[in-house]
């Protein structure tokens, strides 16, 4: 079984961030452009931190790609952290002789502080927050922009959009719209992410009042894929279910604390015949199956369907606050006010491009799962002979 298999690498504020990608088939354009561009589209947003004006992501092709093609073995990704010249003696893998670092013994309600220190036996919450921290989904995203450019290979795309940061919330009916009707453009000037205009003025507005307050805020991105065939995914075993899939990898990315597909919590409401989406007959003879509706969002029976994937996530408010909350000083137990690092107020506009780059690594392991091929044009070739036999079959037909 062919899957692309994802490793990441780096501290916060180490010298970089890494991620090896294996599994990409020969023959895939790539250049370090393509990539470079998704880690800008990671970096903005309205209420971002410091930490953004600092660094200018740009990747390093390091292996795996010779003459702006992959070649087949293991692509290894390194983005340089520029903040990293800053913390030197900090970071050093041995220590400078006669320095000591200050150590973070005040964890973080809401972090992964507290756990991670009792998990590894830590007495310095520097060792699990420069892991911990978000910083390390820029590994994710340059291999998401790998994975974006093989599923382009076979007529998918995959893109994002901001429903909601704190209470300011985009109200759309997603079954009823097709990709299309998404105003993308509009997503990607959008400081918020948002592409609706009045609504992002009420999200900007909901950033500045936290900022006033000493507040973060959390929110709610939506990733479509289009243009995928029935049948990617499977139902024989708990595994193969693309559904369980997505939400993991979703909910792997720091701060989701959860995943809904297509009516998602809603359905749960609703009786069955407000749920599914009929199937019609074909609008005209030779035409296949179709569907009016699209609450499934695109999966049913742990399975693509033909419709538009439709997942959200939901983020938390990032932990780190302006104005902190009660912890306690691990070193002697006294109570205190939580430690401070420099932040965001909120990041949702940011973690849209990592789900992006989540949902893309998945759906584009699903293919190769399923197509295989050692090269790209094998891959072209699966695919264009899977949708000549649905289709001679009225099952789908690429709109």
């Amino acid at each position: 079984m062919k899957r692309l298999r994802l490793a990441v690498a780096g501290e916060s504020h180490g010298p970089g961030e890494v991620c090896i990608l294996e599994g990409v088939p020969a023959g895939l354009k790539l250049e370090a452009a393509m990539i470079d561009a998704d880690l800008e589209r990671r970096q903005r947003g309205y209420g971002r931190g410091g930490r953004m004006a600092l660094e200018h992501d740009r990747v390093r092709i390091l292996s795996g790609v010779r003459l702006g093609s992959t070649l087949g073995s293991p692509i290894c990704l390194l983005v340089d952290n520029i903040d990293h010249e800053n913390w030197r003696p900090s970071m050093q893998p041995e220590p400078l002789p006669g320095w000591r670092p200050e150590q973070v013994t005040v964890p973080r309600p809401g972090h992964a502080d507290l756990p991670g220190m009792a998990k590894f036996g830590h007495t310095d919450a520097r060792n699990v927050l420069e892991r911990s921290s978000a910083r390390e989904t820029v590994g994710r995203v340059a291999a998401g922009a790998v994975a974006r450019a093989l599923l382009l290979e076979v007529g998918v795309r995959v893109a994002g959009f901001v429903r909601r940061i704190g209470n300011a919330a985009l109200d759309v009916d997603f079954a009823a719209l097709s990709p299309a009707e998404i105003d993308w453009d509009a997503v990607e000037t959008s400081e918020c992410g948002c592409p609706d205009v009045a609504v992002e003025a009420a999200m900007r507005a909901a950033v500045d009042a936290a900022r006033r307050e000493g507040e973060s805020l959390g929110g709610v991105f939506e990733i479509w894929a289009w243009g995928l065939v029935p049948g990617v995914g499977g139902y024989a075993a708990p595994g193969d279910r693309l559904d369980g899939r997505l939400a993991g990898a979703l909910c792997s990315i720091p701060a989701i604390k959860g995943v809904e597909v297509g009516l998602g919590f809603e359905a749960a409401s609703r009786p069955g015949s407000a749920v599914h989406d009929p199937l019609l007959a074909g609008r005209s003879p030779g035409e296949p199956v179709w569907r009016s509706t699209n609450r499934a969002g695109g999966l049913e029976g742990g399975m693509t369907n033909g419709m538009p994937l439709v997942v959200r996530a939901g983020m938390k408010p990032i932990p780190t606050l302006m104005r902190p909350l009660p912890s306690v000083d691990l070193s002697d137990g006294s109570a205190v006010s939580a430690h401070k690092e420099r932040s965001d107020v909120e990041a949702v506009s940011a973690a849209r491009v990592v789900g992006e780059a989540m949902v893309a690594l998945e759906l584009a392991s699903a293919y190769m799962e399923k197509f295989g091929g050692d090269r790209v044009d094998d891959l072209r070739e699966a695919v264009a002979h899977y949708e000549r036999r649905i289709g001679e079959r009225g099952l789908w037909r690429r709109s």
